[in-house]
């Protein structure tokens, strides 16, 4: 092993014991490993793929204000290289009157949420995690695992030789692939069939604010309005449609979009070229921006719901995308992650020599129930009640978002538990 694959130069002892072995080293195991920071817990990080710095991910990620939360206090959050504030989301579905509008400003916040790269967020947890002190394997395949009331086993594939860790406590934050190798946890598996077309657009016009919105030196465009960047005036849309919902997230100079579409439409979109790509996007997503006059880099993924009951078995605990993987509406399915290993953390330092134990994670798995299981049924609700053209939910669709409008009670009820989870 050289250097660059362990922290601070260090060797791991793969015959050694450690008290957490995670398997997954995105944001979400990360996170688990800079919330555990000088409490004494000795980790094993294993990621298969090689070190963050070398990795272009420029999908867009939605941080709701509890993320950012936790990311300052993991010591990460100052490093990021370009954050855009979400002040406002606009909310509408495509053939009908209705909309809400949330704001910041109504829920007390400074932001409702913030647009990152997903790489910079990976890079910079991996600048924090250096001067963690836990030992961190890249290149690492897990194989196998094992586990009894007393230890859990990983078996590993490092360079050319399978290696073994044993641990009190072994986390899966690997996407679930080795979730199935858990004995007593089942995984769903709901195919939306949808898939999720996602690019970085510049509209002709910008979103327009209220002149008590205005910011010092933009000009007042006509019609009552202030002319200002995406990320100046800090508005979100998410515009549902038959096919699915069209997410625009302010990003810069530019918009983030997620394209929800059935999978041979995705396809199609993906091989149009550029000009009739920004024509199709404007057709459905309609002319509150203007026209679409440029697209970057266009990729498309298929979506399902997965997700793992229950999240806990001995001595092994699932989070992040392991333990649920949910449909993008909302945004909610990073944000959940965070708070999977933050809960987990903390159920970890509270009591550090019962970590692992059947008490300790029948705790943890107690406290994520409410949350994560919120989270999933808001958004498949979302996906069921919207990605469809009923006449009738469609008149429903558009009375339900017009009385969201008119009740800000219950806006702000909504805007906490995306920015929260369940438990606001």
């Amino acid at each position: 092993m050289t250097d660059e694959h362990s922290m601070e130069g260090k060797q791991s002892d793969p015959a050694r014991t450690y008290d957490l072995v995670i398997v997954g080293g995105g944001p979400v195991g990360m996170a688990l490993v800079l919330a555990l920071r000088g409490s004494g817990i000795s980790v094993l990080l294993l990621e298969a793929r090689g070190l963050p710095e070398e990795t272009e991910d420029a999908r867009p990620l939605a941080l709701s204000h509890g993320s950012r939360l936790i990311l300052e206090r993991l010591g990460v959050w100052r490093s990021l290289p370009s954050v855009t504030p979400i002040t406002t989301i606009h909310v509408s579905s495509r053939g009908s009157f209705g909309r809400t509008v949330m704001t910041a400003g109504e829920v007390g916040v400074p932001a409702l949420g913030y647009v990152v790269n997903h790489h910079d967020v990976f890079r910079s947890m991996h600048r924090a995690l250096k001067r963690s002190g836990a030992d961190y394997l890249t290149a690492a395949q897990a194989l196998r695992l094992k586990a009894d009331a007393d230890v859990a086993r990983i078996d590993f594939q490092h360079g050319d030789a399978t290696q073994q860790a044993g641990t009190r406590l072994l986390v899966l934050a690997d996407g679930g692939r080795l979730a199935a190798q858990v004995e007593g946890v089942t995984q769903h598996v709901r195919d939306y069939r949808q898939w999720a077309v996602v690019a970085r657009v510049r509209s002709e016009y910008v979103p327009r604010l209220p002149e008590e919105a205005a910011l010092p030196g933009l000009p007042v465009r006509g019609g009552g309005g202030i002319a200002a960047s995406p990320a100046e005036a800090g508005v979100a849309y998410e515009r549902f449609t038959p096919d699915g919902p069209v997410a625009l997230l302010p990003m810069g100079e530019y918009f983030a979009l997620v394209w929800t579409l059935p999978p041979a439409a995705a396809q199609g979109i993906l091989a149009l070229d550029e000009t009739a790509f920004l024509a199709r996007l404007h057709d459905r997503f309609g002319d509150r921006l203007g026209r679409f006059v440029e697209a970057g880099k266009r990729s498309g993924f298929p979506l399902a719901l997965k997700y793992a009951d229950p999240v806990t078995a001995p001595r092994v605990a699932l989070v992040g995308n392991a333990a649920q993987t949910l449909h993008p509406v909302a945004g909610q399915g990073f944000n959940l992650g965070l708070r999977d290993a933050w809960e987990l953390a903390r159920e970890i330092i509270a009591s550090p020599t019962e970590a692992g134990s059947s008490a300790m994670l029948a705790r943890y798995r107690d406290r994520r129930r409410m949350d994560s299981g919120a989270g999933r049924i808001f958004t498949d609700s979302l996906v069921k009640l919207f990605s469809n053209d009923d006449p009738l939910l469609g008149s429903l669709r558009g009375a339900g978002l017009g009385a969201l409008d008119c009740l800000p009670q219950v806006r702000r009820f909504v805007a906490r538990r995306m920015m929260f989870g369940a438990r606001g």
